[in-house]
């Protein structure tokens, strides 16, 4: 990037001054959607456009300045949830299961590595996803393929894209996040009471007492808080839980962007001076017209969630996502798989973070397990000759999926920790930081993923498998994987 557009850059905020929530529209773009009834399409943004924000600047501004202490060392990253949200996951029952399951691996997370867990849900609107071709084969027969709720309906009589989708969405996720708000409001995540937090689906005696212990550890130090007057009730009541999609329907995130007046917890470093200008006539200094003194006020928030990412498919620094994705305030995640030259990821920082903001890009990597201790060195390195200082983060799942002989989609549980166990060690010895944890995770008792102590194996898939995409983590294997982490982090052994 060359001095005047990097002086550009800095004097519009995250932002060049060609940007607009809609400048993407003159881009190229991936997994692009073809409505029938485009006056109907109208309509539904039209709606969206009116409707109240979902998230507050406020609440993404807390999440940005704790996702930069995570960027440092300070605090740890745990982000999951479903694959595919379904409408129909709007529902308290299946909304506490998560929400109790991420409490869990954080109150794990935060023994194994003493330091805070910044949680984050792929939850309150991760209804549409990328897929490889637009048809696929369902029971012998050829249709279009499910993208989402948002889009489309997995039964086969609701394969067509129906744009009034696009205002449900709105619904179901503010419905979900309300919710959330209201639990976490009544002491859902009061520690005080961790064993509320109960097991669900979990009926293995090893890990219940594992889990056990570490409560009554927590208890136990609580007590002696109170004991001493040092109980600071009001902070151990509750906790943050963020909410996060990936941005794929621009057309969705475009209606949903507001310019909204800066919060006062709005924290951003002061970018680096450019030295004065000399005049070759006189010595004395010339004033940049490209820099501005005048602060800023304002800036484009996308209210539909607090967290953000684009994809593997979609992150080509010239077309329309990344378009899309360097204009807004929102912290935001870029996928980094086996296809991401380092040439492209650090063309891709220059673009959406141009003022090297810390806490602002979370590089989300899945290389699979074979091709982690090749490629993770390499980003690792590009990205700290650029100077940006980003949250690293491990999503142990996309890379290692697999079909059995009957073409189920799974993930193996040993291949997920592998890889995760080779980030944790990589950057480590690149005197790097992962910052956290991406995973694709249910709190129901499901067998789509091979492994962990329940020992399933591919002829147990069958049992309960209820994805409408990729494969998750059951409850007890997700809990399961919190623990080794945890281990590592404590440079203990912890066996499955």
């Amino acid at each position: 990037m060359d001095d005047h557009v990097a002086n550009e850059a800095i004097s519009n905020g995250t932002s060049h001054s060609d940007w607009s929530p809609a400048s993407w529209r003159t881009k190229s773009i991936k997994q692009s959607v073809n409505y029938e009834d485009q006056a109907a399409v109208d309509r539904s943004t039209s709606k969206l456009r009116r409707l109240p924000p979902i998230v507050t600047s406020t609440e993404i501004w807390k999440l940005r300045r704790a996702l930069a202490e995570v960027a440092q060392g300070k605090a740890f990253l745990l982000q999951g949830g479903d694959c595919a949200e379904l409408f129909d996951y709007c529902n308290d029952q299946a909304i506490d299961s998560k929400v109790k399951l991420l409490l869990q691996m954080s109150l794990v997370l935060i023994w194994g590595g003493n330091k805070p867990v910044v949680r984050i849900a792929r939850m309150a609107g991760q209804y549409a996803k990328p897929r490889s071709s637009p048809m696929e084969t369902v029971d012998g027969k050829q249709m279009p393929s499910f993208r989402g709720d948002i889009l489309n309906g997995y039964p086969p009589d609701q394969r067509a894209i129906d744009p009034d989708r696009l205002v449900q969405a709105y619904f179901h996720s503010a419905a979900t996040l309300n919710y959330v708000r209201a639990q976490l409001a009544s002491g859902i995540a009061d520690l005080h009471n961790p064993m509320e937090w109960h097991l669900g689906h979990i009926g293995d005696p090893e890990l219940q007492q594992r889990y056990s212990r570490i409560v009554e550890s927590i208890s136990e130090s609580l007590r002696f808080m109170r004991t001493v007057g040092a109980d600071t009730a009001g902070q151990l009541e509750t906790v943050d839980l963020f909410t996060s999609h990936e941005g794929l329907l621009l057309e969705y995130e475009e209606a949903l962007t507001r310019k909204l007046k800066h919060p006062s917890n709005r924290n951003v470093p002061s970018p680096p001076k450019p030295a004065p200008r000399v005049s070759p006539l006189t010595g004395g200094a010339l004033i940049n017209p490209s820099i501005t003194q005048e602060p800023e006020v304002a800036g484009y928030y996308n209210t539909s969630a607090h967290f953000l990412w684009v994809g593997d498919r979609t992150r080509q620094p010239d077309h329309a996502h990344i378009e899309y994705f360097r204009g807004i305030e929102n912290p935001i995640g870029i996928k980094v798989g086996p296809t991401t030259s380092t040439s492209d990821l650090t063309q891709l920082l220059d673009i959406v973070n141009p003022r090297k903001e810390i806490g602002k890009v979370t590089l989300i990597t899945r290389y699979g397990e074979g091709k982690v201790d090749e490629l993770l060195p390499k980003h690792i390195e590009s990205v700290r000759k650029t100077g940006h200082t980003v949250v690293w983060q491990c999503d142990p799942m996309h890379g290692n999926t697999r079909s059995t002989t009957s073409g189920i989609k799974t993930r193996s549980f040993a291949s997920i920790f592998s890889e995760l166990a080779s980030a944790l060690r990589i950057h480590k010895e690149c005197g790097s930081i992962l910052g956290g944890v991406h995973l694709e995770l249910t709190g129901d008792a499901v067998t789509e993923c091979t492994g962990g102590s329940q020992g399933l194996q591919d002829e147990d898939l069958s049992l309960r498998y209820e994805t409408f995409c990729d494969p998750r983590l059951n409850e007890k294997q997700a809990l399961e994987l919190a623990f080794l982490v945890a281990g590592s982090q404590r440079g203990t052994e912890t066996s499955s």
